[in-house]
């Protein structure tokens, strides 16, 4: 099995006399999507949040591709090629997708005027269409404001955006919440590309089935604490459900079991 790119160990954190984490660990591998689940209270965001340099750990190490780091920020995390969709999105609505992947990061034009900040919308925009289509998204209009898309339209714009920028590993915050069917179909499958185009996935999700058709591995948190944590083939929603709710892993033959990647439908 190929080393983490990311791996979180003994990650402590309480706020006052609340304890948040108390030990939890997570291990993330580059080309694989893994799925942190666990009951609401049970740490996710807080780990979430401490991994993206949203909040500092009281405790614990923190290694990226094998060498330990700090995240004081998340323009630490960013810089060391980890992103984060949160489910607000982030998104600017008034604005295109185009310019909303390269929102930060503009490129200007050539010579002159991009010395006097005149930006290559052109570019921008032929650079974005290939990004989308790489990725397998369709938008309605590719210069309409993204406030005017789908909500899985959107969503695919916030992830997009992330997997483009990233390096490394890219936290996805319930992705599928309050989406249709034929949507979410769609943002899992775009889950799985970004994994197959070699990066880390970490999908942060209430929806077992969701977890058991798309990832690769599973970590359950439990009161602060990674409690189980499922390979391929090894993870089922009775499985997860048990060890989300008693803390140990069902031994129950499974029923439903992860495949490498989603298969495909006509």
């Amino acid at each position: 099995m190929n080393t983490p790119v990311l791996e979180a160990r003994g990650i402590r954190k309480a706020y006052g006399n609340v304890t948040a984490l108390s030990g939890a660990d997570l291990t993330v591998r580059a080309g694989e999507v893994t799925a942190l689940v666990g009951d609401n209270g049970a740490g996710k965001s807080t780990l979430v949040k401490i991994l993206s340099g949203a909040e500092v750990p009281d405790g614990g190490s923190i290694a990226l591709e094998g060498r330990q780091v700090t995240l004081p920020s998340p323009t630490t995390a960013q810089g060391l090629g980890i992103a984060t969709v949160f489910q607000d999105l982030a998104l600017a609505p008034e604005l295109s997708a185009a310019a909303n992947l390269y929102l930060g990061r503009e490129l200007l034009r050539g010579g002159l005027l991009g010395k006097l900040g005149f930006l290559d919308r052109a570019l921008m925009r032929r650079r974005a269409a290939e990004r989308f289509a790489s990725l397998g998204i369709t938008l309605r209009s590719a210069t309409a404001p993204v406030g005017s898309l789908s909500g899985g339209q959107r969503q695919s714009v916030a992830i997009a955006r992330a997997a483009q920028w990233a390096g490394k590993v890219v936290f996805l915050d319930e992705p599928t919440a309050a989406l249709g069917v034929v949507q979410t179909e769609r943002v899992l499958r775009l889950v799985r590309q970004i994994a197959d185009d070699g990066l880390g996935v970490v999908l942060i999700t209430h929806n077992m089935a969701h977890v058991v058709e798309v990832a690769d591995t599973v970590s359950v948190l439990r009161l602060g604490q990674r409690v189980a944590e499922f390979g391929p083939g090894e993870a089922s929603v009775e499985r997860l459900v048990v060890a989300m709710t008693s803390g140990t892993a069902s031994s129950e033959p499974l029923t439903t079991t992860i495949p490498s990647k989603l298969e495909d439908r006509s």
